[in-house]
């Protein structure tokens, strides 16, 4: 069974927060949020809250397991760009200098090992 946490708009460019994500992904959930939790980027503490989200929709899912004893692990982390905001900066000789602020929506999914197999 697994569960997913999303996370829009997030200020914070897409390919910065592709910095992070690449390295939970397939990871145990445990070991992933020791590696956020060291890990010395300001997305990773976004990530951090989003995985934590994704074990707690993963606990309601699941009311009679602990996340610890099903091996819960990252299956899928997605990166996608988000909206633009568009300033102008002035520059030399009357022009302006366009700056994009980016954001980014993240897209988390956790699930377990321990697949129960489902007799028809």
């Amino acid at each position: 069974m697994e569960a997913v946490a999303k996370l829009n708009n997030c200020p914070t460019s897409p390919r910065k927060m592709r910095l992070v994500v690449d390295l939970i992904r397939g990871e145990r959930v445990e070991k992933a949020l020791h590696i956020l939790k060291y890990t010395n980027k300001e997305a990773a503490i976004r990530v951090e809250k989003l995985l934590l989200s994704a074990i707690n929709n993963w606990e309601q899912k699941n009311a009679g397991s602990r996340p610890e004893e099903s091996q819960l692990f990252v299956k899928s982390v997605m990166v996608g760009g988000g909206r633009q905001l568009k300033r102008l900066r002035p520059a030399p000789q009357g022009r302006g200098y366009r700056i994009r602020k980016r954001s980014n929506h993240v897209t988390l999914v956790v699930d377990s090992k321990n697949v129960e197999t489902q007799t028809n």
